[in-house]
C-alpha cells in the first residue's frame, strides 16, 4: 500500500495529474483502512501545509480522517488551523463526519484543543465541537 501513497503523493505534486485518476487512487488507500500509513500521511499532510498545497491537505485530509477515525481529529483540526485561501469544504466535511459518527470520542480529543495556545487550533476545535449532537 505504501506504492499507492507514494504514487499518490507524486500526483498530488504534479499540476498535470488526472484529478478523477487521484481522486480513485486516493479513495482506494482510505478504502484499505491499513493503519500503518497514518504516520506516513501526517507527514504528507503536514509537508502539503508546508508547500500551502490546498489540494493535497483536501485529499490527503479525507484519507487520514477515512483511516484514522476520530483520532485523526487532532491533525485534521491542525491542518484545517491553517489559512491556505481555500474555501476547505472538504476538510470540513471530513471533520464534521468524525465528530456525528463518534461524537463522545470526537468531544474527547477535542475538548483539549480547545486550550491550544494557537488560537487559531482553539477556534476550529471550538467550531467542530459544536457538531457533537
Amino acid at each position: 500500500m505504501t506504492d499507492l501513497l507514494t504514487r499518490l503523493t507524486e500526483m498530488l505534486d504534479d499540476l498535470d495529474a488526472d484529478v478523477d485518476e487521484t481522486i480513485d487512487l486516493a479513495d482506494e488507500i482510505a478504502a484499505s483502512g491499513d493503519a500503518g500509513l497514518l504516520p506516513r500521511l501526517q507527514a504528507e499532510l503536514d509537508r502539503a501545509l508546508t508547500d500551502r498545497n490546498a489540494y493535497a491537505r483536501e485529499l490527503l485530509g479525507g484519507v487520514l480522517a477515512a483511516i484514522g477515525g476520530p483520532d485523526a481529529l487532532p491533525a485534521l483540526i491542525r491542518a484545517s488551523a491553517v489559512d491556505l485561501g481555500d474555501d476547505q469544504d472538504g476538510l470540513a466535511a471530513e471533520i464534521v463526519d468524525l465528530v456525528q459518527a463518534d461524537p463522545n470520542s470526537a468531544a474527547a480529543v477535542l475538548r483539549p484543543l480547545t486550550e491550544d495556545d494557537d488560537l487559531s487550533v482553539a477556534n476550529r476545535a471550538e467550531w467542530a465541537l459544536r457538531f457533537v449532537p
